[in-house]
């Protein structure tokens, strides 16, 4: 039905289609469903604290969002909540179905909820939906449908209509209100009056009263239009868009500037209007909003606008500087160059060529307000456009055309064309890179022609730049290398063609690109920017574009009017800014990180028309900066310090993310809880993307944490003490916001209180006595021991001693033993031989005839026969042998009285070992003689005949010992 209207209108009323035109610009539009904030579908007002928080008023309570978090609040009886405003002083207010009141955070910053129904009368306390709230001094009103409340000085008064009340605002001090068949009222000294009472307002709806001018204000209804409001006199304001009003109806209004509306519909979206009327600009779902039935809208702190959905929730950049341009919004085709000439925007895309004319008068052309239409015979994929000698050229995949007006008319055809470079100043000779080399192109007559090709190198030649001092084309193909082209001294042909690669300097053979900027010949590679040394014949580092872009890849460059440098790398958009200067370099690089990856990559595209006018390739359409806006970067980023919860226990915040004046400015933690996790945002909404947060915990971190687009921290295990959450904010500007901070305790635990140490004080020296104690003791215990060790010690000695004397009684025994048998021997040879002179005397004795030599033997024979009798020499050796033996025959002759001498001697003899002849010859008897005396000797004894004799003696002698 809206299309069969338009083209009615169209064919009827062409300056209304004129008019009735969008701008070719469309700013951002950002879109959250009730899966992105976990609330209702719909969104029925919206409100903004002085932090620039937001406070939406949805299906299932109040739904807050900080530019990084949503959070819902629903009511205590989870009604639904129609309206939400905010005071000087930060109290929440919000209205419900049957329930008004405030939120305010709490000590711990947390938002609580206070019920003001309590201060109604008990019989008006049952009441619909709360669909406005109007702040008036230090009143707050609430209307609902049969009742407007009154909030002042903690008392409500209340104000019933018998049929109802369908609208309440305010207009600089006045608060107004509709009542149905009565007529739009004016709030005086407590009492509603009467402002106007036209019929057409009495039946109408009002929706919005707006100021419009001076003390005439603008009036929207539900279904009639606008109205003016001039005094009491009620004015209809037709416009164009009237029969979509009237169909469409309008939910609310309110006023941008001084000079444009925006008026929210039930079904066709939003529509932005100037005062006479005028359509500037309609926002619906093909625009990007999620629904076209608009419930609520706010005008933020920065000019943007939020729109409360029948699903979901809006946020339209109005007052950014990037916009987007479609050229053809149906198909949305990439665009892959765009060009102003003769007063329109050209756009090449990858389905032909678009043109839209432009209001040149306008500093930020994106504001024109037109249509494209394709440009004529230029179908196909476009490569480039070019102005040159006041012709508008263009590369496409057929070859090279000429656009004039809404034609393109081919110059060649066969070979396809990249873009074009004029070979002199005067501009009469160009050459183009195509897909097998360069043509040539002439301009004489104020007409281009087709010389032919000037080198057929077979080869695509997608970058080109002339050397004027080298008289040479420099052109490349990032996948093939570097091409040198030596043209004739009238560069009308071709000399000589070289390839250089990565053996001529390069950081490598591929991902090479040519440009000329600050007219210079320099190739962008995979390690920054290089020029050419003629001297050497080889590439090297360039020092003038090493300091700016240092190692950066780069694919594409372009410089603007005022000197600056446009680039591209790995698919981000930035900016060589020589206006603004630092203090470490006379430059700046702005990155642009909204158009990361919205570039096409690999055929990037940037036109700088001017500084207010920047033109970008983008994936979708082209892509418009205002720089001059973008740069000035009126609004800093502001950092909010969001929810602040224990890690891992259930309910855990202990921070909600509020500050008022009843707020903490610190918070105690028991030791338990000692794992956190720190929340932070900021409201800076149309530069969401390029926001970075730096934090530091005072009293563990030593430095600030590294620039991060992540908003949220986590510490663990943190020890006792004080600490001071510190967070700031930065956008790609470098302009850093200012420092909020959050100071909490984390209290010891209760072995390490005040009184714990006191009591470790008392145990230490109560273990200090006992260890004391214990010490004596063990001294104690120590000196017994050395005690002990020393009295076993001397035992040891004296034993030792006593071994020692044993074995030196041991050896004398020994010793004696070896002189008795010795003596024993020496006696037994003594015999031998005394026996052995007087058996040789006796012959001499009987032979001799002499009696005195007679006598004489006969007397020494004698004297050997005294010699012979051992029984003095038995008494001696009795004696000596008692000594060595321990009194050994005295006590064997006591326990044995039987024995005889010959007995004793025969066991001393035993005793000695000596063997049964060395007896024999001893005692002067034979060796029967010593066996069977050895026989009775035994009997004597009582020996059994297993005891060996020689073992009892020796037994005998080890006892008595």
């Amino acid at each position: 039905m809206r299309y069969f209207f338009l083209i009615f209108l169209i064919a009827f009323f062409p300056q209304f289609y004129l008019k009735a035109q969008d701008p070719i610009g469309l700013p951002q539009v950002s879109s959250y469903t009730s899966l992105d904030y976990k609330g209702g579908t719909q969104n029925w007002g919206i409100a903004q604290d002085r932090d620039g928080i937001l406070y939406f008023a949805n299906n299932e309570g109040l739904l807050t969002y900080n530019g990084s978090y949503w959070k819902l609040y629903p009511t205590p009886q989870k009604t639904i909540v129609r309206s939400v405003k905010i005071d000087d002083n930060g109290k929440i207010y919000i209205g419900g179905q049957n329930e008004i009141g405030y939120f305010e955070p709490n000590e711990y910053g947390i938002l609580t909820y206070h019920s003001l129904k309590n201060l109604i009368a008990p019989k008006e306390r049952q009441f619909p939906d709360v669909w406005d709230i109007i702040f008036n001094g230090n009143e707050v009103c609430f209307r609902t449908v049969n009742k407007i409340f009154r909030l002042k000085n903690n008392r409500i008064e209340v104000f019933p209509t018998p049929i109802a009340w369908v609208y309440m605002g305010r207009v600089g001090n006045a608060v107004y209100a509709q009542e149905i068949n009565i007529g739009l009222k004016i709030l005086i000294n407590g009492k509603w009056e009467i402002k106007c009472n036209d019929k057409r307002i009495i039946t109408g709806v009002v929706t919005s009263v707006l100021p419009y001018n001076g003390d005439t204000l603008l009036i929207t209804t539900l279904k009639d239009g606008l109205f003016l409001l001039k005094g009491n006199e009620l004015i209809n304001k037709k416009t164009f868009l009237d029969k979509i009003f009237y169909n469409d109806r309008i939910n609310g209004a309110m006023q941008i500037n001084k000079d444009l509306y925006a008026l929210g519909t039930t079904s066709s979206g939003l529509f932005i209007i100037n005062r006479k009327g005028t359509l500037i600009r309609q926002f619906s779902y093909s625009e990007g909003l999620n629904n076209s039935n608009i419930r609520s809208i706010l005008l933020d702190q920065h000019q943007n606008l939020w729109l409360g959905l029948d699903d979901g929730v809006s946020f339209i950049a109005f007052n950014s500087a990037i916009k987007h341009i479609y050229p053809d919004r149906r198909k949305q085709v990439s665009s892959y160059a765009s060009r102003i000439f003769a007063n329109k925007l050209y756009v090449g895309t990858s389905n032909g060529v678009f043109a839209a004319p432009l209001n040149t008068k306008q500093k930020d052309l994106s504001n024109s307000q037109s249509q494209f239409t394709e440009v004529n015979n230029s179908k196909g994929q476009t490569w480039g456009l070019a102005e040159i000698n006041k012709q508008l050229l263009l590369a496409n995949e057929d070859g090279t055309s000429i656009i004039d007006g809404g034609k393109a008319t081919p110059l060649y055809t066969g070979t396809g064309t990249w873009l074009f470079s004029s070979l002199n100043k005067a501009n009469n000779n160009v050459i183009a890179g195509t897909y097998t080399g360069l043509q040539l192109l002439n301009f004489e007559n104020n007409k281009f022609s087709n010389k032919g090709t000037l080198a057929a190198l077979n080869e695509p030649l997608r970058f080109i730049a002339v050397d004027e001092k080298l008289n040479c084309v420099w052109a490349s193909h990032p996948y093939r290398g570097v091409f040198k082209i030596d043209l004739s001294a009238d560069r009308q042909k071709m000399i000589k063609a070289s390839l250089l690669t990565q053996k001529d300097g390069l950081p490598l053979t591929l991902y090479n690109y040519v440009f000329k900027v600050k007219n210079k010949i320099v190739v962008a590679t995979a390690d920054g920017i290089y020029e050419y040394d003629a001297n050497r014949k080889k590439f090297k580092s360039s020092q003038f574009f090493r300091p700016i872009f240092k190692n950066l890849s780069i694919q594409y460059l372009n410089e603007d009017h005022d000197g600056n440098i446009w680039f591209v790398t790995t698919k981000n958009v930035g900016v060589v800014d020589f206006k603004k200067k630092t203090k470490k370099a006379n430059f700046s690089i702005v990155e642009l990180p909204e158009l990361t990856s919205k570039i096409v990559a690999g055929f990037e595209n940037i036109y700088p028309y001017n500084e207010r006018n920047i033109f970008i390739g983008a994936n979708k359409g082209l892509i418009h900066i205002d720089y001059k806006k973008y740069a000035a970067n009126i609004y800093k980023p502001n950092v909010l310090l969001g929810q602040i919860k224990i890690v891992g226990k259930t309910d855990s915040v202990f921070f909600g993310g509020y500050f008022n004046g009843s707020t903490k400015a610190k918070h105690k933690l028991s030791f338990e809880y000692n794992s956190l996790h720190f929340e932070y945002a900021s409201t800076l909404f149309e530069q969401k993307e390029n926001i970075e947060f730096s934090y530091k915990l005072e009293g563990y971190d030593e430095e600030w944490s590294a620039w991060s687009s992540k908003s949220e921290k986590d510490y663990t295990n943190l020890g006792h003490g004080k600490y001071v959450f510190l967070v700031k904010a930065r956008n790609n500007l470098g302009n850093e916001s200012k420092t909020i901070s959050y100071a909490f305790t984390i209290s010891p635990a209760w072995y390490r209180s005040n009184l714990a140490y006191v009591i470790y004080f008392f145990l230490f020296g109560y273990m200090l006595y006992l260890l004391i104690k214990v010490q004596e003791k063990e001294h104690k215990k120590q000196q017994d021991n050395l005690r002990q060790k020393h009295q076993l010690e001397i035992e040891r000695n004296e034993q030792q001693i006593t071994k020692l004397q044993k074995k030196q009684l041991e050896a004398d025994v020994e010793f004696k033993n070896k002189e008795l048998a010795t003596t024993t021997m020496h006696l037994v040879q003594r015999g031998k031989l005394l026996s052995k002179i007087g058996d040789e005397l006796l012959p001499l004795v009987q032979q001799t005839t002499s009696k005195d030599t007679a006598n004489d033997l006969k007397k020494v024979i004698r004297l050997l026969n005294e010699a012979k009798k051992l029984d003095n020499d038995w008494e001696q050796f009795s004696i000596h042998f008692d000594q060595v033996h321990a009194n050994f025959l005295s006590n064997l002759k006591d326990k044995y009285p039987n024995l005889s001498p010959s007995d004793l001697k025969l066991c001393a003899y035993l005793k000695l070992n000596l063997s049964s002849k060395e007896i024999a010859q001893l005692l002067n008897i034979t060796s029967r003689a010593v066996e069977v005396s050895r026989y009775r000797l035994r009997k004597k004894l009582n020996l059994k005949p297993e005891v060996n004799l020689f073992d009892f003696l020796l037994n005998s002698s080890t006892k008595t010992t």
